[in-house]
């Protein structure tokens, strides 16, 4: 005898991970349209504010060269995360920035936040080389090391600013670890 059931009709609701997928591109879709105008790059949802929290230090460093009592102002800055230098920030659109982080796709945030790890590693390592050369007391080697560390963290800066405006490539640490052999 032959079923009168209705024919079975697909779920309106998609289940488990597929719903959870479903609702992270519709979140990563409505923080898009709202990227651009907030000054957030709207493919990566990251912004080149941040760059200014390391921009400060390099300028510093680049001054050691110089006037080598500005590495005590050296010694004052501290790594921040994104999150925390957006919320200390005067950023107009600072909420935005970082509930978008939560967002960000994982291509670019992995690379992103390496590529920050090694930051904040190469400012450490750059300013203990140039308290080293201060403690030598040889003005040339300070003023080379100086410049060094300030093209150094410059260069993985342009870096983690590639990977903001869409690139999915971190440097790696032997690259890294070049930028400062002398």
């Amino acid at each position: 005898m032959p079923s009168h059931a209705p024919p079975a009709t697909p779920s309106a609701a998609p289940s488990g991970a597929a719903s959870e997928a479903g609702s992270e591109d519709a979140q990563f879709a409505a923080f898009q349209a709202r990227a651009e105008a907030a000054n957030l790059n709207p493919q990566t949802l990251l912004a080149t504010d941040y760059l200014n929290h390391f921009n400060e230090i390099v300028m510093l460093i680049e001054m050691v060269g110089d006037m080598p009592d500005i590495l005590e102002e050296c010694r004052e800055w501290a790594p921040k995360d994104y999150c925390a230098h957006f919320a200390d920030s005067a950023f107009k659109d600072k909420e935005l920035a970082i509930a978008a982080y939560a967002h960000v796709p994982a291509r670019f945030k992995e690379p992103f936040e390496e590529t920050i790890s090694h930051l904040d590693h190469l400012v450490e390592q750059s300013i203990a080389r140039l308290d080293e050369a201060i403690a030598a007391g040889d003005p040339e080697i300070i003023q080379v090391r100086a410049h060094a560390a300030s093209r150094a963290i410059q260069r993985v800066m342009d870096v983690a600013s590639s990977i903001i405006h869409g690139a999915e490539r971190a440097m790696r640490q032997d690259e890294i670890d070049n930028l400062l052999q002398i």
